[in-house]
């Protein structure tokens, strides 16, 4: 039997979601399909993902053309390639994953007319992102983008009410929800095995309270809201409670200056680790992860946290609500009620009792949702559909 060819085609190799999903689609689907992996390299302030595919044995083709920031000369080279790529390949699906991959790799694929072309939305830019006018202008890119794509995928179901009811971008009848997969027992199994070793290497007493965020320094992410709550929360505390902002990106210096005030009045009380790559074993000596970001797909920090059976606290954005239990595993707070948000980290930070039950509850909730092993199976069964081949 002839096998199925996809071109993946994915933004660039950063740390995230996106990298891990296009990863485990590359290296698992199995036997029948054969699958190339194109994307761009990180931007400045981010920290390359190559090393997860070398993991999984993925040997990408990397476009330096590929680049996040729209440019006029670069988008169309990396146009050009693209298509050279497809005629030279001949895939039967064209997979794009994330925005710019999805508007150049969608285009090319059309301009080449590959039989199906599908694209995933990690996350949108259809609101927090820009003003007025430049967001009208993505949405109407998207709109006819998504008239050249054959299927579109969502990562959570509130993604797909995003895009079809509220931003009006393409029909529901176009649009499969298809979530996030990941490998999950290494954070379970560190959990217990690493974290006597974080907690020293980081000078943790047992009495302490070690609260992370993880994610790119951008504004989208607010962590001048983190820093307003970490700042309350420290006021009202009883504990003695350690801070680390995990992550790099644009606002860092900017962060760095608040942290610095922070730490002059509160004996270092937070601490910036910039990127790091084993997270697994960071986080297996963490006690809370927070998020606050603006807008979000499918947070992957949040996922490795309960699966690493640590509480989780995160603002109401993107498909939040799909991949954490209100109340079980965290809390859901609006986004920008320093008051509830700053009551809930203290709760979690005061009340033992609030921890150790959604520690418990952590990894029950994610690991066969969001193993890739369901992921695979998923992807599988929506491809041969959408090829009109039977699903074995």
């Amino acid at each position: 039997m002839k096998k199925i060819r996809i071109l993946r085609i994915i933004n660039r190799f950063n740390i995230g979601g996106p990298t891990y999903n296009a990863t485990f689609l590359t290296a698992l689907l199995g036997d029948d399909y054969e699958t190339m992996l194109v994307g761009g390299l990180p931007e400045e302030g981010e920290s390359d993902s190559l090393f997860i595919l070398k993991k999984y044995g993925v040997t990408p083709v990397l476009m330096d053309e590929m680049v996040r920031e729209p440019s006029l000369k670069s988008d169309r080279k990396a146009y050009k390639k693209l298509k050279e790529i497809i005629r030279e390949f001949k895939p039967d699906i064209v997979h794009t994953h994330a925005s710019k991959a999805g508007a150049l790799g969608r285009k090319a694929a059309s301009a080449c007319k590959v039989p199906v072309i599908v694209h995933t939305f990690h996350g949108h830019v259809f609101h927090s992102y820009f003003g007025s006018v430049k967001t009208t202008l993505f949405k109407f890119i998207e709109r006819n983008l998504s008239k050249k794509s054959t299927g579109i995928i969502a990562i959570s179901a509130i993604q797909k009410r995003e895009l079809t009811e509220i931003h009006k971008i393409c029909p529901p009848e176009k649009v499969r929800v298809i979530q996030l997969g990941f490998d999950l027992l290494p954070f379970h199994e560190k959990r217990l095995s690493e974290r006597e070793n974080v907690r020293a290497q980081y000078s943790l007493t047992e009495s302490d309270i070690a609260i992370a965020i993880i994610g790119r320094i951008a504004a989208i992410k607010d962590h001048s809201f983190f820093l307003d709550v970490i700042e309350s929360v420290n006021q009202r505390t009883t504990k003695s409670i350690k801070i680390f902002i995990v992550g790099d990106g644009p606002d860092r210096n900017v962060i760095e200056e608040r942290v610095s005030e922070i730490n002059s009045k509160h004996s270092n009380l937070i601490l910036m680790t910039s990127w790091i790559k084993d997270i697994g074993t960071f986080n297996a000596g963490m006690d809370i992860i927070c998020l606050t970001s603006k807008n979000e797909g499918t947070p992957v920090s949040l996922i490795e946290a309960q699966a690493a059976n640590i509480p989780v606290i995160s603002t109401d954005v993107g498909g939040v609500r799909d991949i954490l239990d209100d109340g079980e595993t965290g809390f859901v707070v609006p986004h920008g009620d320093l008051e509830l948000y700053s009551e809930k980290l203290l709760e979690l930070c005061e009340d033992e009792k609030t921890r150790a039950k959604m520690s418990q509850n952590g990894w029950n909730y994610v690991h066969e949702k969001f193993h890739y092993t369901t992921l695979v199976k998923n992807m599988d069964r929506y491809y041969r559909e959408l090829l009109k081949i039977e699903s074995k």
